[in-house]
C-alpha cells in the first residue's frame, strides 16, 4: 500500500565545522624504535650521498649526447668531404671546373664573353645620365693637411697641476730670486 507520502529523505548534514586537529593527540601516537631511527637516518644519508652523484650523471648524459650529435655533423662533412675528393679525382671535372672558375680553354679553341647580357626589360631603369665633364675640387688637400698638422703641433696644451703638488709657476715672478740669498 502506498500512502501518499513522500519517499523517506536523508538526514541532513549539518554545515561543516571546522574542527581543530590535535597536533600533540597525533605525535603522541607516532611511536619511534630504534630500528626506524637507523632506517630513517640511512634514507637520509642516501639521498645526501645521491643527490650530487644524480646531477652528475645527468649532466653528464647531456654532454654525452651533445658530442653525439657533434659526431654525426663531423661524420656528415666526412662525407661530403670524400665526395668532393672522389669528383676531384674525375678528369672531367677538372676540366669543367678549370673552364667555369678560371675561363681556361683547350689550345685551338675560341671563347666568347658576353658582358651585357641582360634584356631590356631585365636592365635597371633608374640609371642616372653620366656626365661629360670631370668636376675639380677647388681645395688643396696637401696644403690643408700640412696646416692641420702644423696647428696641432703648435697648439698649447693646458695641463693641470696635480693634487698635492704645489705649482711652481704660481710663486714665480721676473724679481723673484730665491738662490741669491
Amino acid at each position: 500500500m502506498t500512502t501518499g507520502a513522500a519517499p523517506p529523505s536523508r538526514p541532513r548534514r549539518p554545515a561543516r565545522v571546522r574542527r581543530d586537529v590535535d597536533v600533540r593527540g597525533w605525535l603522541g601516537g607516532i611511536r619511534l624504535s630504534g630500528f626506524m631511527v637507523i632506517m630513517l637516518g640511512l634514507v637520509v644519508l642516501a639521498a645526501f650521498v645521491l643527490v650530487p652523484t644524480i646531477g652528475t650523471y645527468v649532466d653528464q648524459r647531456q654532454q654525452i649526447a651533445a658530442l653525439a650529435a657533434s659526431v654525426e655533423v663531423s661524420k656528415e662533412q666526412v662525407d661530403d668531404l670524400q665526395a668532393q675528393r672522389q669528383r676531384w679525382r674525375d678528369p672531367a671535372y677538372i676540366t669543367t671546373q678549370a673552364r667555369e672558375r678560371l675561363y681556361y680553354v683547350k689550345p685551338g679553341e675560341v671563347v666568347y664573353l658576353v658582358d651585357n647580357d641582360l634584356t631590356a626589360a631585365q636592365l635597371p631603369q633608374d640609371q642616372q645620365p653620366v656626365t661629360d665633364h670631370v668636376e675639380q675640387t677647388r681645395t688643396d688637400w696637401m696644403a690643408q693637411l700640412v696646416r692641420s698638422v702644423t696647428s696641432a703641433g703648435l697648439a698649447q696644451t693646458v695641463r693641470a697641476p696635480a693634487i698635492g703638488v704645489p705649482d711652481d709657476s704660481a710663486g714665480d715672478t721676473p724679481g723673484d730670486t730665491a738662490g741669491d740669498t
